[in-house]
């Protein structure tokens, strides 16, 4: 659909976020024991150290370390708007955060403007069912344990035996009147077995290639023997066209507009003469590491009719994208190939976005009014969420500088239970990230990270330490415990401890 496919990077979220000032960057390097600043509050080595330490199930690794501190600046960059009463309502701040919703939307409009003269051929359906134009399907699946084998694992004779004795068993039942009561009760494919074993509608190429082919020589109404895919074993059954006959048509419908879509999309690039730079995978995975680093970076990654696309500009769509540090990761681990398809797509919906110009396709008063409406509503929502409400500020304290402690205490205070899950997690939007970081001062200390991260390493050690001396003791004798030999015979001399590995975290 022109929505999901046109649309890939213009989703939901955006980010424009105007870095903090160098002097103040250069100003945070020197406080080693300042993981970060937000606006007049800072957050030590040893805070944020202690934070993830006693918090057994925060992973002590770099990304999490720096991920927690970026969302404490956030946090205190709303009670520093709290403490002032500043809802971040003005026009231009929120028209400036929310740039990539607004794009989405337009480039939305000239989606359904392209497609507006699109008719959908589904003329002919039973027939082009019968020779598989596109296909359908419902199987039970006896699969080979809980998850399908790694490439190159092979699967113990044993279970593969169990499985094939199973579905063996199932096949001499089935019956296409009963497959989809079989399937339910058998299938371990939960999501289709809840359907009845159902796939639904698909195109040729979805499936692993075993499947596809049992499949393509049945005849609908027609069901296979057994089918070993690396799942493990199957029973296949091809519904008949009356079975599926509207959710076909359907199909046939979408997949018009689909092929029309992605004609113009390959016409619009041929056109737009869209070229990805060679070295465009390795800074953009150097971007994904240091977004807020590369905001102002004019080197180009790919060139179209619409313009360069700078590294700025990719910061700038990779902080829109609402998957955020998820995102930066697979960026960083993706193949060359497919972060050029990446950037690929972010050039396109430049191109888009100029398309949408040329055309004059704007948002309404309407349309503009409900976006700002939603912004300064999510504003409050997070601020009720964190407990510091200008209402409640202003019930418990008279002066500003009294509303700015009272209202970084209570984030302290969140955090300190958000880290033990004890509070429900208060998500900050891109575009409100985007406005908070824009208008007020903010800084973050890699070296600070890294600290951070040793100090919560030796937190947990601790921890874990005063954990096993508080266990019961025994009266046995255990390896390497005093009085005990290696192997823990009684009497002998204790073994000497094995060293702790290098280059590890606990």
């Amino acid at each position: 659909m022109i929505r999901q496919r046109l649309l890939v990077l213009a989703t939901t979220g955006a980010l424009a976020t105007v870095a903090a000032c160098d002097g103040f960057k250069e100003a945070m390097t020197a406080h080693v024991d300042t993981v970060a600043k937000a606006g007049s509050q800072e957050l030590s080595v040893e805070r944020l150290g202690q934070l993830m330490g006693r918090a057994p199930m925060i992973p002590l690794q770099r990304e999490v370390a720096k991920n927690l501190a970026s969302l404490w600046v956030d946090y205190q960059l709303l009670a520093a708007a709290a403490a002032a009463g500043d809802s971040l309502a003005d026009q231009k701040t929120i028209d400036d955060a929310v740039w990539a919703v607004v794009a989405q939307e337009r480039i939305r409009k000239l989606g359904e403007q392209v497609l507006t003269n699109v008719q959908q051929d589904t003329s002919n359906a039973a027939a082009r069912y019968a020779k598989g134009e596109l296909l359908s399907a419902r199987h039970i699946l006896v699969g080979f344990g809980n998850q399908p084998p790694q490439p190159g694992q092979q699967v113990p004779q044993a279970v593969k035996d169990s499985a094939r004795r199973k579905a063996e068993g199932i096949r001499a039942q089935a019956t296409p009147a009963n497959f989809a009561d079989l399937a339910r009760r058998n299938s371990t494919d939960a999501g289709s077995a809840a359907n009845g074993g159902s796939l639904g509608i698909f195109p040729k190429g979805a499936m692993v290639p075993q499947f596809e082919q049992a499949l393509a020589a049945l005849q609908p109404g027609q069901m296979t023997g057994l089918v070993e895919s690396p799942y493990g074993y199957h029973i296949i059954y091809r519904p008949t066209f009356a079975e599926v006959a509207p959710q076909f048509t359907q199909a046939l419908g979408q997949r018009t507009r689909q092929v029309a879509e992605s004609t113009y999309l390959a016409n619009l690039e041929t056109a737009a003469k869209v070229e990805i730079k060679a070295d465009a995978p390795l800074w953009t995975k150097a971007i994904a590491q240091d977004v807020d680093g590369h905001r102002e970076d004019d080197k180009v990654l790919a060139t179209s009719s619409a313009g360069d696309l700078t590294a700025g500009r990719v910061a700038q769509w990779i902080s829109a994208l609402p998957m955020g540090p998820q995102l930066k990761a697979q960026i960083q681990q993706a193949p060359d190939s497919v972060i050029k398809t990446f950037v690929k797509q972010l050039a396109r919906n430049e191109v888009l976005l100029k398309q949408a110009d040329s055309a004059k396709i704007t948002l309404d008063t309407a349309e503009t009014g409900n976006l700002r409406r939603s912004f300064v509503g999510a504003v409050t929502g997070m601020w009720n969420g964190l407990g510091i409400n200008p209402v409640a500020l202003n019930d418990s304290a008279k002066t500003k500088a009294d509303k700015e402690r009272l209202a970084a205490s209570r984030v302290e205070n969140y955090l300190d239970r958000l880290t033990r899950q004890q509070a429900q997690f208060v998500e900050v939007p891109p575009p409100i990230e985007a406005a908070l970081r824009g208008k007020f001062e903010y800084a973050l200390n890699d070296k600070g990270i890294d600290r951070a991260l040793e100090r919560a390493a030796q937190v947990r050690a601790s921890a874990d330490s005063a954990r096993i001396a508080g266990q019961p003791g025994t009266a046995v004798p255990l390896p390497g415990a005093p009085g005990a030999a290696p192997g823990g015979a009684p009497g002998a001399t204790p073994a000497p401890p094995a060293p702790a590995p290098q280059g590890k975290q606990p």
